[in-house]
């Protein structure tokens, strides 16, 4: 039996959901067991700190080179060497034991900082490209955790440890996976839920309504649709709905995904790591329609495994319109079953433990100085044995 030691254990993530949603799952489970947490971000971060209860939110700069000429990315090369230093204060300060990195240049600063005082760190690659960011940094790093199998620009020789663990995913998500999915058959009502991001994404405020409105009214009458809209869309998504009759909710903020999760049928969103992950967790089917200037088109990227097994439906921005979608829904509508195979393989490729296996890295990084669990190299020489079990503390 293991027997732990708290620890203080700092996360650094910032700027989207998909670097945030993935942090505030760990920081539960570190919590869980009993360890100190705090949290390092940038400015857009902390857009997000209501949800991160009960620990400490420390700010510090950050900045992209993205579209900058050459006084703007040397603007920004003062704007990280500021954001480092104050990592550095704020670590020293705080004692830490390990610092995990959620990717993208918020995470840069604190990781950096942490480096240069010799305190263990861990990169988590939430989709299946490995970011500019991680990918500068995982050389240097003790261990890089992935989502996903295949994950792209990953030299697995030349990192200390590289596994995949999956996305972290909150607990009311996972706990779906163990529920029925909705009934669902010729008569049954049909229950969509339209997910855009953080922001809402305006193609499915145009695209949606229109198909909806050239079905046929019978199957018109089977649909159950909440959707998230930008606030400068929802009041003309709800004229276009207005007329059809239908059960819709509109809403510019989700603030209980789990339970919409629940009930849902299908989900209509973008491809970001984070919704891919959630809906295989919960076990709910997806039209994932990628976002098309996502950096390395990663969006597209994500949905390869899921679509190869058979857990969701992919079209490109370009080719998603009415027409498209409408065919498909009513495919969905009069086939019940492909929808409910769909669920199932969603179900089968989900990874409900990604955020215990990472903690178990991270904790086991932060207990074991010397990193003496990451020694051994596999047969494939892709993974590294994670020995943490057999570890005594």
């Amino acid at each position: 039996m293991i027997r732990r030691r708290t620890s203080h254990i700092v996360l650094a993530a910032g700027g989207t959901g998909g670097h945030m949603f993935p942090a505030l799952a760990l920081m539960e489970e570190l919590l869980e067991r009993g360890h100190r947490v705090s949290l390092i971000t940038d400015k857009r971060g902390l857009m997000y700190r209501n949800i991160f209860k009960g620990i400490k939110i420390y700010q510090v700069g950050s900045a992209s080179f993205k579209g900058k000429g050459i006084f703007g990315k040397i603007l920004s090369i003062l704007r990280i060497i500021s954001g480092v230093f104050a990592a550095r204060s704020i670590l020293k300060a705080l004692d830490v034991s390990a610092v995990i990195g959620f990717g993208g240049y918020p995470s840069f600063p604190t990781i950096r900082a942490a480096l240069s005082i010799g305190i263990p760190t861990v990169l988590h690659e939430q989709n299946a490209v490995l970011g500019r960011v991680n990918r500068f940094m995982a050389k240097s790093v003790d261990a890089v955790a992935l989502t996903f199998d295949n994950t792209k620009n990953v030299n697995w020789n030349r990192n200390k440890y590289t596994t995949v663990t999956g996305n972290p995913v909150r607990k009311e998500i996972v706990e779906i996976r163990n529920l029925y999915y909705p009934a669902l058959d010729d008569e049954c009502i049909f229950r969509i839920l339209v997910i855009g991001g953080s922001q809402g994404a305006k193609i499915f405020s145009e695209v949606l309504p229109r198909a909806v409105s050239t079905l046929p009214r019978a199957s018109q009458r089977r649909l159950q649709i909440t959707q998230q809209c930008r606030e400068e869309d929802i009041e003309v998504v709800r004229a276009l709905y207005a007329d059809m009759n239908i059960a819709v909710n509109l809403t510019t903020f989700l603030d209980d995904l789990p339970t919409c999760l629940r009930w849902t049928h299908l989900v209509i969103g973008r491809a970001g790591a984070s919704t891919i992950t959630e809906l295989t967790a919960a076990g709910r089917p997806g039209i994932f329609v990628p976002y098309p200037y996502a950096t390395d088109d990663h969006q597209t990227t994500n949905t390869k495994e899921i679509i190869t097994n058979g857990g969701g439906w992919v079209y490109q921005n370009e080719h998603f319109n009415a027409k498209v979608l409408a065919k498909s829904l009513q495919r969905m509508i009069r086939h019940p079953n492909e929808v409910l195979a769909a669920a199932k393989a969603a179900r089968k490729i989900g990874k409900p433990y990604a955020a215990k296996d990472l903690a178990d890295i991270v904790e086991r990084l932060a207990l074991v100085k010397g990193n003496k669990f990451f020694t051994k190299v596999n047969e494939n020489k892709k993974y590294l044995e994670n020995e943490r079990l057999g570890v005594k503390l």
